[in-house]
């Protein structure tokens, strides 16, 4: 079936989106978009069309990865399963950390002084609106009287804070971690249960 005018080709938009990932982590921002449209299979043009310029395919980048942490606070039944939840959370944001999928954060501090509209933009479209969405998340559970929460976004920090710690230094500093999938899943359980029990309602 022919696509409708105006419908996203997603397996066209995934294909820029990873080669894009690939690009901008071996050659840094100054990649040329050329290079992204070879590797996507696609002409540099449907980029162009598709993002505009190469700051709104670095958001799209983030807000792809942003989507993908937070999947656990949408999955359905989350609400009921918020210790649950949060180690699954906790799981894919360790994930982020320890794949090469960090090195936009990377290029993204290094880069701060030049672009900062970019370093911003990466900021509120990824950290900032992944805790936003997990402090929306412990606001249900306060509503509901599963957890006792003051401040839902000053939770959400300190959640992030306790899952990552050092960390992400160690990953921006392309010094590890070097987390087996067992001791991420061990750190991510006692995280949530730590913040279970300091939050009890």
């Amino acid at each position: 079936m022919p696509r409708l005018t105006g419908q996203i080709d997603l397996t066209k938009t995934e294909a820029i989106l990873d080669a894009a990932s690939e690009v901008l982590a071996e050659r840094g921002l100054a990649a040329p978009i050329q290079e992204i449209a070879r590797r996507a299979g696609v002409s540099k043009q449907t980029i162009y069309n598709r993002y505009g310029c190469k700051t709104e395919l670095v958001r799209a980048l983030v807000e792809r990865r942003v989507d993908s942490i937070t999947a656990p606070l949408r999955t359905p039944g989350a609400e009921q399963r918020p210790e649950e939840t949060l180690a699954a959370y906790a799981r894919t944001l360790l994930g982020v950390i320890t794949d090469s999928g960090y090195s936009l954060m990377r290029l993204s501090i290094q880069s701060a002084v030049e672009l900062p509209d970019l370093a911003r933009e990466v900021f509120e479209t990824g950290p900032l609106r992944s805790r936003a969405q997990l402090a929306a998340y412990l606001e249900k559970e306060n509503a509901s009287g599963r957890l006792k929460i003051d401040d839902p976004m000053q939770a959400a920090e300190f959640f992030g804070g306790m899952v990552l710690g050092h960390r992400q230094t160690q990953a921006l500093l392309r010094l590890g971690p070097d987390l087996s999938d067992e001791q991420a899943d061990r750190v991510a359980l006692a995280a949530a249960r730590v913040f279970m029990r300091a939050y009890a309602a």
